[in-house]
């Protein structure tokens, strides 16, 4: 279920992979069209709007420079998604952003926090995925900014990308619950101590479950709360979703993500969506973006059985 403020639904597409180490997310936008995203989502009676594709500059693909790769690009592309993300919260619309790659996750949530806070609310953001993405150019082993976007939320991070949205830092690390991590660098873990982001990585799901680890992760939300849902698919195991450019063994499987989605629809605070990473040249026949938007109809309220 959704936030009940919300009016309707708007597709942003995101075609750009310059922030990733491999080329293909820039068609994923394309593939979860394919895949039946919209009418999916028509399904539970709401107005689905599609906006398009958002138009930025083309991946250069050229190695890092002072520490990042594709910057200028990178900013350009999340500065136009802050704008078009904003514009729908401020209209009363759920944006869902079709990416592209997890740098966009910087003028996405951006943009909410940016929302959130003119509208006197609290934001809870779950970054289901299975990095940490809290790199910076001292910390990155390659400079992709998909690597970065949780960090540069935080504040850490070049000046061009912290100011989107206006507020240094963007988002408090108490706003975030990070789940299904299972592939950090050893300086980024540091860091991420250092923070005190919630993280609930693989591990915790294996022994706790993904019942308790999502009511964790969704513990205190309130009528006056935002969520957001920061869907990276290599979130996933591989084995269900291989469509993606950094696969890593070991992730949710399809029960334990549909539960997932399932829990986070219970709450009917939905109110804002990216969904990242999907790479169509990896993938097989588009299950992965099938599955997606399988996953995506869960958290918008389907389930097994009607529920009193």
């Amino acid at each position: 279920m959704i936030h009940p403020d919300i009016q309707g639904v708007t597709l942003i597409g995101v075609p750009t992979d310059v922030g990733a180490g491999s080329i293909g997310a820039r068609m994923g936008p394309s593939a979860l069209r394919v895949a039946g995203i919209a009418q999916a989502i028509r399904n539970f009676g709401l107005d689905v709007r599609d906006s398009g594709d958002l138009h930025g500059p083309d991946n250069p693909w050229e190695p890092a420079v002072d520490g990042f790769r594709h910057l200028p690009e990178v900013v350009r592309w999340n500065e136009l998604l802050h704008d078009a993300v904003f514009a729908e919260l401020d209209s009363g619309r759920l944006p869902i952003v079709l990416g592209g790659d997890h740098c966009l996750g910087i003028g996405s949530i951006s943009a909410v926090a940016r929302h959130c806070r003119a509208a006197g609310r609290k934001l809870r953001v779950l970054w289901l995925d299975a990095h940490a993405d809290f790199n910076t150019a001292a910390l990155t082993p390659t400079g992709n900014v998909h690597g970065m976007p949780v960090a540069c939320l935080c504040g850490h991070g070049p000046e061009a990308l912290t100011h989107i949205g206006g507020h240094v830092p963007a988002l408090s690390p108490a706003d975030i619950r990070q789940i299904g991590i299972r592939s950090v660098d050893e300086g980024e873990k540091r860091f991420v101590h250092e923070a005190g982001i919630e993280v609930f990585d693989m591990r915790y799901i294996d022994e706790m479950g993904m019942r308790h680890t999502m009511e964790q992760a969704l513990l205190d939300l309130d009528e006056h709360t935002h969520l957001h849902v920061s869907l990276d698919v290599d979130f996933l195991d591989p084995d269900i979703a291989p469509g993606v450019g950094t696969t890593v063994r070991g992730g949710p499987n399809y029960r334990e993500a549909q539960l997932c989605m399932e829990m986070i629809a219970d709450t009917g605070r939905l109110a804002s969506l990216d969904v990242v990473e999907l790479n169509p040249a990896l993938d097989v026949r588009n299950q992965t973006a099938q599955l997606a938007v399988d996953l995506i109809e869960s958290l918008f309220g389907k389930s097994t059985l009607m529920r009193r």
